[in-house]
């Protein structure tokens, strides 16, 4: 528990430079975000509730869908924050593992009762490409506003007629 709440006091500094505007997420990086988060709230409820087995066991599995979901959010990041993207990378995933555990301290004393049944839920997907519609269907917290894209909209212009 003293692991969480310096962890909070951390993120309270570091969510600041969260709340700079950034430019709309496409799907591919709503995607990423919540993979992000899920693995978050994972870690966190493996060193709260003594489950790093599990989450090493997590990793292990989604190992390379892992690293595609981290390449997507690296590029997120690089598109809407250019030469600050990796400060900023850094910044949300430390601000995102304090939003996880400011969540396991409002839960208290049942939050391990409450969580550790995720490392079953995750663990039982039938492939790592599941991992993002399992993500997203949990709506994990988040330390910053999202802004979605708004969907492509393509016009056809008539053109002169060729016959």
């Amino acid at each position: 528990m003293r692991i969480m709440v310096s962890a909070v006091l951390a993120g309270g500094l570091l969510s600041a430079g969260l709340a700079a505007a950034q430019p709309c997420a496409r799907p591919a990086d709503l995607s990423a975000l919540d993979v992000a988060s899920l693995k978050s709230k994972l870690m966190v409820t493996a060193i709260t509730c003594n489950q790093q087995d599990r989450y090493n066991d997590f990793v292990q599995r989604f190992r390379s869908d892992l690293l595609g979901q981290e390449r997507a959010l690296h590029a997120y990041f690089a598109r809407s924050f250019g030469g600050r993207a990796q400060r900023e990378h850094d910044d949300y995933i430390t601000s995102l593992a304090n939003t996880q555990s400011q969540s396991g301290i409002r839960q208290g004393t049942l939050f391990c009762q409450q969580n550790t049944g995720i490392f079953g839920e995750v663990l039982a997907l039938a492939k790592g490409a599941d991992l993002a519609t399992y993500a997203a269907s949990k709506q994990l917290e988040q330390p910053m506003q999202v802004v979605t894209c708004p969907a492509a909209t393509r016009t056809a212009q008539a053109g002169p007629s060729r016959r």
